[in-house]
């Protein structure tokens, strides 16, 4: 007993839950579906196939309406600004994309997000298109309804708001269209999420980017074991959903291929070639037809339900250049011949990206966790995705020169996989990062230790970061004897600057909105 009353009402919603589950959204009763289940007349108004949900025109209205606001330069906070082309932006990230739009519509090449993902406990950014940025300000101690103080801009999405995917959806929907704007048109977008979301996510950007521009849905192992659940299952995993501009635009480069297996033991004038498998999955008549040795008299047929890659005709071809060889002797159940690939036939050294290649151990939250720990020394900030794996995100989307965008930055994981990747292989690559100064917690060890907002635990450890790759870029001239001290700089060679901007009122009056007095 827990000494409250019957809620009468609850009790038979709950109830009717059980017996029409389908007649339900986001907790309420849905009237229409429950008309059609028990009408024998049934008729769905506006029959078609989209998303649809509370307040999507909201979203629309807060998409449309116009920024007042601006960015200005904070160079105290910042990290070589006058010659770094690296930008780190506090504010709201939805301000900020529409002010982005100017100076970056069409140039941006990748994007990386890792949005809340909606689980009943985190954050989620709470927006409101006729808000004036001082109204914005004032959530800054702002209290919830059960005398909480709030995170600035930001509320707890529960589940019993009534409204639960549909505030997510609110939140995140004028920010994916306004990201596709950014995108050049051989541009792709990757987006972290969990289950709680992936299945809206995905009609949600269906719906942005188009149907036809969906790249693929990664796997990415999260940890090897969780608490007992009542289902009996381990949840080890998140998705990563990768979309284009333009799908015919693009194309992910893998990690270099390995030639191991190339070798040239009968000097092919074509030169070094590995065995190759003869058949395809599809083809025709002409396709299937018998190959007989002629030193073993063996006939080979392609495997059951395939077909030869190639006609009589190109067989004749290939057996006259030698890339067709029959075997001079050979086991009973071996293939009568050698199909060769040749290495100078390879149209990419680079092998094609896994959909599980972030299944390893080293992608999971508490590596991390782990790395983030030692480069600031304690805990600031929860569950940061590896650094690799951000890098590995960059290495097989973008090119030397390209930049990179992340509007929820969180710790700052994109500039450190940005600046690293550069030192690897020499690249020039941009980050843009904006994060929300989101306030840490007064009883954490982050506001302890002088950081008080997220924002602040980002920029140090851009910081940190930018200083360990000089430390190791000048340990290895010295090894080479070309000692290099930290306070020479290499910036103009590897760009570990960058820029701190806050978003801010225009200075021109006529540009501020109109705001009452009291």
């Amino acid at each position: 007993m827990d000494g409250q009353s019957l809620d009468i009402k609850q009790d038979i919603l709950k109830k009717l839950k059980e017996l029409i589950p389908n007649c339900f959204t986001e907790e309420k009763i849905d009237w229409e579906k429950l008309k059609v289940f028990l009408e024998d007349n049934i008729e769905f108004r506006n029959e078609r196939y989209h998303l649809n949900w509370a307040g999507k025109t909201d979203a629309f209205r807060l998409l449309q309406a116009p920024t007042y606001q601006t960015l200005k330069p904070c160079r105290e906070e910042s990290v070589n600004f006058d010659e770094t082309e690296n930008l780190f932006i506090e504010g709201d990230n939805l301000e900020v994309l529409k002010i982005l739009q100017k100076s970056y519509f069409g140039k941006i090449k990748m994007i990386y997000i890792d949005p809340p993902y909606n689980t009943g406990n985190d954050f989620i950014y709470k927006d409101d298109y006729s808000e004036t940025l001082a109204e914005y300000r004032r959530k800054v101690g702002d209290v919830d309804e059960n005398g909480n103080t709030t995170r600035a801009g930001l509320f707890r999405n529960t589940k019993e708001n009534g409204q639960y995917h549909s505030s997510w959806l609110n939140m995140m929907y004028p920010r994916l269209f306004l990201a596709r704007n950014l995108l050049r048109d051989d541009g792709v977008i990757f987006v972290s999420i969990d289950d709680n979301e992936v299945h809206n996510l995905r009609l949600m950007m269906d719906e942005i980017f188009g149907e036809e521009n969906f790249v693929a849905e990664f796997i990415r192992k999260t940890k090897s074991m969780t608490g007992d659940k009542s289902t009996g299952i381990n949840i080890q995993h998140e998705s990563l959903i990768c979309y284009s501009k333009n799908k015919d635009n693009i194309f992910l480069k893998g990690e270099i291929k390995s030639f191991d297996s190339y070798n040239n033991p009968d000097n092919d004038p074509n030169g070094d070639w590995t065995n190759a498998d003869p058949s395809a999955k599809s083809g025709g008549k002409n396709l299937y037809y018998p190959i007989i040795n002629p030193y073993t008299g063996k006939v080979d047929y392609p495997p059951k339900g395939r077909y030869w890659a190639f006609s009589k005709k190109t067989f004749e071809k290939y057996l006259e250049i030698g890339k067709i060889k029959f075997k001079e002797q050979h086991s009973e159940h071996e293939r009568g011949f050698i199909f060769k690939r040749y290495k100078n036939e390879l149209q990419t050294n680079k092998n094609p990206v896994n959909t599980l290649v972030f299944s390893e151990n080293f992608y999971m939250n508490q590596v991390g966790t782990t790395e983030l720990r030692e480069l600031l020394k304690a805990d600031f900030f929860q569950n940061p995705k590896p650094t690799l794996f951000i890098k590995k995100i960059i290495y097989y989307s973008t090119s030397s020169s390209d930049i990179i965008l992340d509007f929820f930055a969180g710790s700052g994981t994109t500039a450190h996989a940005v600046m690293e990747l550069n030192k690897e292989d020499g690249g020039n690559r941009k980050f843009i990062l904006v994060q929300l100064p989101e306030p840490t917690a007064p009883d954490s060890e982050a506001y302890k230790a002088g950081y008080k907002t997220i924002a602040d635990i980002a920029k140090e450890r851009i910081r940190r970061a930018a200083k360990k790759i000089q430390d190791e870029l000048n340990e290895e001239k010295k090894k080479k004897g070309e000692e290099l001290p930290f306070e020479a700089k290499e910036e103009k060679k590897l760009d570990l600057g960058f820029k701190v901007f806050k978003l801010d009122e225009s200075n021109f009056k006529q540009w501020r909105p109109f705001v009452p007095k009291d």
